[in-house]
């Protein structure tokens, strides 16, 4: 009786035991549920950001700079720290003084760049110190662009052999006057080129659903060279030419526009 109460028992066990097996898997771990792929989407676009006719346009437009961006200074080479200094100090005061005589305002003055460098030369593979190096360079604002010749002349005048001018720009000084006409021209570039996307796709051009502004691209600054016509003796020395000539300002806009309906 007992035998078979002990067989009945172990039976069970084992039936509970396979039970788990087929339950939990192979490691006792829970066996993943499938489920079912879905159908497929035949072409229907699952993402909102995918849709629509996606366009940059851009807006120009010409303008004549107003405003002359000077870079000068002085450069002075002495022995001793002390004599380069004065020299350089007397050669800027004489250069302000002119600035401030044709009508430069101090806030259109700033310090661009200040140095005190020793000068060496190699002899007989020894390294000898010559002297010093006094550097002092401002960027000048000229806001009257037909004055610059004169200031540029009056300038190496007043600085003699220690004048040192490096560049010049122009700009224009209240470029967001022109801003609202920019942006007009980009839209419109934006508005033709959707439309002529649309046409050749064969739909109908919906309203712009999204709008984005790029940088605005200012007048970029350029370099300027001295150049002088040879004069006869008794004539007076002719003024430096300047000619600011014609830049532009840019902007870019991305548009995406929706799309209504197939013809």
């Amino acid at each position: 009786m007992k035998r078979r109460l002990l067989l009945a028992v172990g039976l069970a066990l084992i039936v509970i035991t396979v039970g788990a097996v087929g339950c939990y898997g192979d490691f006792g771990f829970p066996e993943p549920e499938i489920t079912p792929a879905p159908p497929e989407s035949s072409g229907i676009i699952l993402s909102q950001q995918s849709t629509g006719i996606w366009v940059a346009g851009e807006g120009k437009v010409s303008v004549v700079p107003d405003v002359a961006i000077l870079s000068l200074g002085i450069e002075a080479q002495e022995e001793t720290v002390a004599e380069a200094q004065q020299q350089a100090a007397e050669a800027m005061e004489a250069v302000m003084a002119v600035l401030d005589e044709q009508g430069i305002a101090e806030k259109d003055i700033k310090t661009q760049y200040f140095s005190i460098y020793l000068v060496r030369r190699w002899e007989n593979d020894k390294e000898i110190l010559i002297g010093y190096r006094v550097t002092n360079m401002v960027s000048v604002k000229i806001r009257k662009v037909d004055d610059t010749g004169v200031i540029i002349d009056a300038v190496a005048e007043a600085g003699g052999d220690y004048t040192r001018i490096n560049s010049i720009s122009f700009t224009v000084d209240e470029p967001t006057d022109y801003y609202e006409e920019v942006r007009e021209k980009a839209m419109a570039d934006a508005e033709a080129k959707a439309e002529q996307l649309a046409d050749l796709a064969g739909v109908d051009l919906g309203k712009p659903i999204f709008i984005s502004e790029g940088t605005i691209s200012l007048p970029v600054p350029r370099e300027y060279y001295v150049e002088r016509m040879a004069v006869p003796a008794p004539a007076p020395p002719p003024t430096t030419p300047i000619s600011p000539g014609e830049t532009e300002i840019r902007l870019t806009v991305q548009v995406v526009y929706s799309i209504e309906s197939s013809k």
